[in-house]
């Protein structure tokens, strides 16, 4: 099995460019289903999690052909099954966007309950209601979440909490359904910005997207389009920590400055310097790390998929920083490998209260979901000595060439597979 190997002390330096968003790549490739006609979709990141919604969707039926490495085109004009069941697609929490997608256009959809990291309970209580209030008749039976109606019309929504899959999801089936529909607390993030515009490129009827009314005007179908998806603000973000933490001098380029808002301003409070310009950001983190504070929320608060690296690099702050988890209960579980590279961490509920270290020192650890992983090879990156990451599957589900990129900015990471190939990497870079 694949791990990383890391010798960590070299700070990232140079310009990296970022890819298309996987949360928004997801959804998209699931609302293409919605047409007859045929989709061109660029800038799609070369990643497991797109990979599997792929297979799925050429399972059921949709021609799949890929025009490069990041250009999609697809056709569902000849889809032969409403179940999307396959081994595959219950590994990933995107799954569920085929059910949309499905019921949207034909008013039935069967999918199996989605899988993914195991950062917490992530409930599909507010997509049900969704779609039962848009008129569809759902169940959960033997493994799958099954969805019916006579016909689908619109309806005054409102989401008890806010949620981005239950927003698309709902977002993606009222586009065909008929009349008016009206979702209230609805959740803003640039990735349901992006399927919105999307649906509204194949002629759909969305307005509000990005704001906590979003109202849709069915119409009757939809067509053909060439898009492409948005810069990923989770990879750019991440990037951006790997500078800090590493002391490193880092230009992520292809981004939307502005999904960024949240990040810039804790790296500056941290003592980094930040440089924007239109489609790109400099970090240079030349001075010692001071600690902060900081709360997960709905965008545009600090996303949570941001938490485990903002947590390494305040680790290594100076003082007394506290990180405060509100979207999902499991996701300090990467903390007792944080610790063993030396990090002084105290998890209490949804609190991790971080005294900062002066550095960390190498370690064999191993990554317990995608953000988390990401987190710990920064972390490696600028630690004493050796490291070894292992479970990089779950990196691979959410970041394209994550140790080339890193290589490029002069990072000591090469992908092992054996103890020998490990001793191999350890003689070769000293």
């Amino acid at each position: 099995m694949e791990q990383y190997a890391i010798k960590g002390g070299n700070p990232l330096v140079g310009d990296v460019e970022i890819g298309g968003a996987k949360n928004a790549a997801l959804p998209i490739l699931a609302a293409s289903a919605m047409t007859d006609e045929t989709v061109y979709i660029d800038n799609v990141p070369d990643v497991r999690d797109i990979n599997v919604m792929l297979n799925a969707m050429q399972d059921i039926g949709v021609a799949v052909r890929h025009a490069g490495r990041h250009k999609v085109i697809l056709n569902a004009g000849n889809i032969h099954s409403l179940v999307a069941e396959n081994e595959t697609i219950k590994k990933i929490r995107a799954s569920y966007y085929l059910m949309g997608a499905l019921l949207g256009k034909y008013n039935c959809a069967e999918v199996a309950l989605p899988g993914g990291c195991d950062i917490g309970c992530r409930a599909i209580d507010q997509h049900i209601k969704g779609f039962r209030a848009l008129g569809a008749e759902v169940v959960i039976e033997h493994g799958l979440i099954k969805a019916k109606a006579a016909r689908l019309t619109g309806s005054h929504i409102y989401m008890d909490v806010v949620s981005v899959g239950a927003t698309i999801n709902v977002m993606m089936a009222a586009a065909l359904a008929e009349g008016l529909t009206i979702i209230e607390n609805s959740a803003k993030e640039p990735h349901v910005v992006d399927v919105a515009n999307f649906l509204n490129s194949m002629g759909a009827n969305i307005k509000g997207a990005g704001t906590d009314v979003i109202r849709i005007k069915g119409v009757s179908r939809l067509h053909g389009s060439e898009y492409t998806i948005i810069p990923d603000q989770i990879e750019a973000g991440t990037f951006m920590f790997a500078a800090a933490v590493t002391r490193g001098d880092v230009t992520v380029k292809n981004i939307i400055p502005k999904h960024l808002e949240s990040i810039t301003a804790k790296l500056l409070e941290i003592g980094c310097e930040v440089e924007e310009a239109e489609d790109c950001i400099r970090v240079v983190s030349s001075k010692p790390l001071l600690h902060t504070h900081v709360k997960t929320l709905p965008y545009p608060g600090f996303p949570t998929d941001m938490q485990p690296q903002i947590t390494a690099a305040l680790a290594l702050s100076r003082g007394t920083s506290i990180v405060t988890e509100s979207i999902f209960e499991n996701r300090f579980k990467y903390v007792d490998e944080l610790t063993r590279m030396g990090a002084n961490i105290k998890v209490e509920g949804n609190t991790a209260i971080i005294d900062g270290v002066g550095r960390y020192t190498g370690a064999s650890i191993s990554a317990p979901d995608l953000r988390a992983g990401a987190a710990l090879v920064i972390a490696a990156l600028s630690a004493e000595g050796f490291t070894l990451v292992d479970d990089i599957r779950y990196i691979e589900r959410g970041y394209e060439d994550f140790h080339l990129k890193l290589q490029n900015l002069g990072a000591h990471i090469e992908l092992v597979e054996t103890e020998k190939e490990f001793q191999k990497f350890k003689l070769r870079v000293g």
